[in-house]
């Protein structure tokens, strides 16, 4: 086996040049049906396709062909979460937090340079069409056999199919309750299974879609924890491997082995020391005996999985032990797991920004069968798959298969019916110069980038080369770029028994090998393709140069570009200035100042005097400081969350002045100068904070603007935190400041956090943030946390360890270093102050009702705290808790005063004014009350109430729409 771990795939700011940028997480990755692609998705919100070769390769690593990155899809608005190719290999599902799902079509005029960054799209993908129904991230996506179905499940708890032709809607399956976080297809083509944070695996029945049946028990003591829960059905259809299960009362953690038709788990994946985040089953069956006939006692089957304890493992059933363990592969836990089509190409992605890839001997996976085999195999269930819509097909009708056929084995110098390579060819394209006479810049209309179509017919050019590198020659730049348990021959790729999917491509879908290479030194185009080559490097200049105004002897009257004038060929492109940009960034290491120089001015040395008094308590009229002043240091800095930005100050003691600055990448975007040393700050996307020793806070805008006047809060900060337009401001004596931005005001009136130290003697505040709408998070020493309420004007509790003593769903009890954390504001709250279980608390003699009251105290505790810190999904979620404890206990009168709640005056419509609220956290009251009274129907005692209401509710939306 030879493992690879390239360190050039990677998701990043697309806009930043420097090798310092830090990796963003990779959530998903696919391999193209030919092997040739995967696919990845990412925290950058885009889409990138690279080159196989490159990496199971060194030789063509080292040689820079074909290209390494070959696309970059950038229409997604949020994080993508899964990516996943088509059977047909023709298109592309990506699903992502924007509740969407793209498809992507292979374009061949879509090739060039992403628009807002310097890389090059070597082939071309297109959006074929935005499918829209989720009402929360999108986190899983499947294609059904023969890429008749697609399905796509998210976090508003709803399964969704599609039509794989025609990509309608068909069918949407709301029975979970939780977030769905796993889809997958029956092989045989039957059945759809998906995984859910309530915990169950759900079976629908794709001849109807109803529920076929619901698997709770490997799952029963599961954590809510995980990013996803993906699962994988095994080639002959015979079992089902789910994640996130576990064993011993949630102690072992395991994947759970469901089979087919017993829909039972008997069978259990024991070893890893986490969570299984992610199964996925190799496309072959195998044969227990390569000698003997395909029979259902002569199959077994291979399926890796990937863990939270950043390891993965490759099982095959006849074994009770897996084949490999690779441990700390990653440095955070893996997330997706992806076979190449041939079987012998395991690829893993995780949340540390980086993928790998095994490659396995045919002679390590003994016994590997073909996919001809495997078809035959499964046409014995008797299975009818339900007709194509008329007119819809993935197989081109403009090409023959055999014609089809011949354009693959001379793309890809590869013949999928005897699995064998022809000798490589590397097609050498050079796009053309542009003319040397050419001086005006032309624009040239794409008929690509019109609305895409599915019936566009593709039509074929001259390929694109990629850009010189700026570092080496093909883009290659030093230092070790894999790490390799046995050597990678450098020599001509290994023959592998690959075997291609039935449909294959058309001849505008070129091979990586056949992506075009030109010397770092030639000129390129765009659009070669187009056959205008446009010259990229037209100077455009607005004001004519010293010379040519001397010797004119005036300066041009406008300075507005014209591009009908013709531009003297030496003229240079003028750069936009920053203030601060000619100078170089420097690295700084903070050091304490023990004292500000006396040769500051006026008004810092009072600053100091200030701080002196604050500190000593003798000022008159000042209060005794609660908190303590931060430190001053001679360089302070705050990097904006996910770009490679920088906000610093530094204090110079030498001369007394104090700067403060706005770095970008190794660019100064602006800098100023401030009376008095800078004690904290602070930037987000939306603004840069900087709090100063004279008790001053100074907002800037992303450019450098006073967004708002110098505020004077009378002593000096002590904590300054952000999130996005929200800024909160502690200072050392206690008050508190909460302010909105982008609207210039106050979130509520400054409140003194003095009112929480009297709780307890030894209170301390441990950490602080703020909420988007403004809601401040203070995590204290005594293993509470606290928020301040301006609706109630007083300090009310978010959440509280207590809880911890009887509560069902204390959250806490997982771990709050999991990806969910990052998801979840409650989540990672009650991670936070978990601390370690008191395992004498258990022992306790506890009055009967004890686990029932502080159960169902959390959970209301947890719903307000929901609500006040803006979390509509954490609400929902316990809402649906609470209601099935409410549930369990039948206890009508809580559930009967829920509903009403709910429910709202029985009069009230849409538009009629009332001091009824209609929604919560952004969510309809309304629709919340429906799916409460889905979990009551479930429950004997409040069944009848259910239905009552349920009657109630069905009349009410009914007139709400004749209105």
């Amino acid at each position: 086996m030879h493992f690879t771990k390239p360190a050039w795939v990677m998701h990043k700011d697309s806009a930043k040049s420097d090798q310092g940028t830090k990796r963003l997480s990779i959530f998903s990755v696919h391999v193209h049906p030919d092997g040739s692609r995967i696919a990845t998705g990412g925290l950058d919100a885009k889409i990138r396709i690279w080159s196989t070769k490159p990496i199971l390769n060194q030789a063509s690593e080292l040689s820079g062909k074909p290209p390494k990155s070959l696309c970059t899809l950038t229409m997604h608005t949020g994080p993508v979460l899964t990516v996943r190719w088509a059977h047909s290999g023709k298109w592309l599902a990506s699903g992502s937090d924007d509740e969407t799902v793209m498809i992507w079509d292979h374009d061949p005029n879509a090739r060039g340079k992403v628009w807002g960054s310097d890389e090059i799209n070597v082939e071309g993908w297109k959006p074929l069409k935005r499918l829209q129904g989720h009402e929360s991230d999108v986190t899983d996506v499947a294609w059904s056999p023969g890429d008749r179905y697609l399905a796509s499940v998210g976090l508003d708890s709803a399964v969704i199919v599609w039509c794989g032709f025609t990509l309608e809607r068909l069918r949407k399956l709301d029975q979970h309750q939780g977030f769905v976080k796993g889809v997958c297809w029956d092989p045989v083509g039957e059945f759809l299974a998906t995984q859910s944070d309530d915990r169950t695996v759900k079976i629908w029945k794709t001849t109807d879609w109803s529920l076929e049946a619901e698997v709770r028990k490997p799952f029963e003591d599961s954590p809510g924890s995980t990013f996803f829960r993906r699962l994988s059905w095994s080639p002959d259809g015979a079992h089902i491997t789910a994640s996130n299960a576990t064993n011993n009362k949630g102690y072992v953690f395991i994947a759970a082995v469901i089979t087919r038709n017993t829909w039972t788990s008997e069978i259990s994946l024991v070893g890893h020391e986490n969570t299984v985040e992610v199964a996925a089953y190799n496309p072959h069956i195998f044969l227990r005996n390569p000698a003997a006939p395909i029979s259902t006692s002569n199959i077994c089957s291979v399926v890796a999985l990937g863990a939270d304890d950043r390891s993965v493992s490759v099982w095959q059933t006849k074994s009770a032990r897996p084949l490999i363990v690779a441990k700390d592969v990653f440095e955070r836990q893996i997330m997706d797991l992806s076979w190449s089509w041939d079987g012998l190409t395991l690829y893993a992605a995780s949340s540390d920004g980086t993928i790998a890839a095994f490659q396995f001997d045919a002679t390590e996976l003994e016994g590997i069968a073909t996919h001809a085999d495997q078809e035959q195999y499964l046409a014995k269930f008797g299975f009818t798959p339900p007709p194509l819509p008329e007119g819809y097909s993935h197989v081109s009708k403009q090409e023959p298969a055999n014609i089809t056929l011949a354009q693959t084995k001379q793309v890809n110098g590869f013949d999928p019916r005897t699995g064998s390579h022809a000798p490589e060819k590397v097609n050498i394209l050079v796009a053309k110069r542009a003319p040397k006479d050419k001086k005006r810049a032309s624009l040239v209309p794409n008929p690509a980038s019109a609305v895409p179509t599915s019936r566009m017919t593709p039509v074929a050019g001259p390929a694109v080369p990629p850009p010189p590198s700026s570092a080496q020659p093909n883009g290659i730049s030093t230092g070790p770029r894999r790490a390799q348990l046995t050597q990678i021959p450098d020599a001509k790729p290994q023959s592998l028994a690959m075997q291609t999917p039935s449909h294959s491509f058309s001849s505008s879908f070129p091979a990586p090998s056949e992506q075009p290479f030109v010397d770092p030194s030639d000129k390129w185009s765009r659009h070669g393709d187009l056959g205008q080559p446009m010259d990229l490097d037209v100077p455009i200049d607005a004001f004519e140069t010293g010379a040519q105004a001397g010797a004119k002897g005036k300066r041009k009257a406008s300075s507005i570009i014209d591009l009908t004038d013709e531009i003297p060929p030496n003229a240079k492109a003028i750069k936009a200035r920053t203030l601060g940009g000619d100078r170089p960034v420097e690295v700084h290491v903070p050091k304490a100042i023990s004292k500000w120089t006396a040769s500051a001015p006026p008004s810092r040395a009072m600053g100091a005097e200030r701080v002196g008094t604050w500190a000593g308590g003798s000022g008159i009229g000042r209060m005794e400081p609660l908190l303590p002043t931060a430190p001053l240091l001679t360089y302070l800095s705050s990097e904006v969350e996910g770009t490679n930005d920088v906000l610093e100050a530094k204090n110079v003691e030498e001369t007394g002045t104090t700067e403060v600055a706005f770095i970008s990448g190794k660019q100064t975007e602006w800098l100023d100068y401030l009376p008095s040393p800078v004690l904290a700050l602070k930037a987000t996307s939306s603004y840069c904070a900087v709090g100063m020793e004279d008790g001053s806070v100074n907002v800037y805008s992303p450019n450098g603007r006073r967004l708002m006047p110098t505020l004077t809060l009378g002593a000096p900060c002590s904590i300054i935190e952000g999130c996005k337009n929200a800024l909160l401001v502690i200072t050392i004596n206690g008050q508190m400041h909460s302010w909105n931005v982008k609207k210039q005001c106050a979130n509520f009136p400054p409140v003194s956090v003095q009112t929480l130290y009297g709780v307890s003697p030894n209170f301390s505040l441990v950490s602080a943030s703020v909420r988007e709408n403004g809601a401040p998070v203070i995590n204290c020493s005594n293993g509470i946390v606290y928020s301040y309420d301006a609706a109630l004007s007083s300090w009310v509790k978010l959440a509280d360890r207590w809880w911890a003593d009887g509560s069902d769903f204390w959250q806490g009890r997982q771990r709050g270093n999991s990806a969910i954390a990052n998801r979840g504001i409650m989540t990672s709250i009650e991670g936070s102050i978990a601390g370690t279980p008191d395992e004498s608390a258990a022992e306790k003699p506890r009055p009967n009702w004890w686990s029932a009251a502080l159960t169902l105290g959390h959970l209301e505790t947890r719903m307000h705290s929901t609500r006040l810190l803006e979390s509509p999904q954490e609400y929902r979620q316990a809402l649906l808790m609470y209601a099935k404890k409410i549930a369990d206990e039948g206890f009508r009168g809580k559930a009967e005063e829920l509903i009403r709640e709910l429910f709202g005056p029985v009069y009230w419509r849409p538009g009629r004014e009332d001091t009824w609220n209609p929604s919560v956290v952004g969510l309809s009251k309304r629709d919340l009350l429906k799916d409460v009274l889905s979990v009551f129907a479930r429950s004997k005692t409040l069944a009848r109430l259910a239905l009552d209401w349920q009657d109630t509710l069905k009349k009410a939306t009914n007139d709400e729409q004749f209105l």
